[in-house]
Order: C-alpha cells, then structure tokens, then sequence
C-alpha cells in the first residue's frame, strides 16, 4: 500500500532534481523517495549513536578510531 505525499519545493531545487532526473534517468519520484530513506537512516544511526555514546564512553570509547580498534 502506498501514500501520496505532497511537498513545495523551491525552483532552484526543481531544477536540481529535474537534471538529477534527467542524468541518471529515473523518475523524480524515486529520486525523492531515496533521498528520504536516506536522510531517515542517517537521523536513525545519529540518534541511536546519541543514546549508546555514554555505553561506550564507560567502555573507554572515546572516539570512532577507539571503536574501529576494538571490533578490527
């Protein structure tokens, strides 16, 4: 089942899209729905990283390179 979702956009972003459009050849629609799930789960890992950094930080997890370290 789908929804139909109706937003404003700017002229200079139309323009954007319809080249983005055009150069790859897919529909704006389906531009439009990947930037979305994009930009979703970008804010779902920076949010779910905000709720685990005092976890981490207790483990001595200071940085991304202490957490490449320890799982590498």
């Amino acid at each position: 089942m789908s929804t139909t979702l109706s937003i404003r956009i700017d002229k200079d972003l139309e323009q954007l899209l319809e080249q983005a459009a055009k150069r790859t050849g897919r529909p704006k629609s389906e531009l439009v729905r990947d930037a979305i799930r994009r930009q979703l789960s970008i804010e779902s890992f920076q949010q779910l990283r905000k709720e685990l950094l005092p976890y981490g930080e207790a483990q001595g997890w200071l940085t991304d390179e202490d957490v490449f370290r320890e799982v590498s």
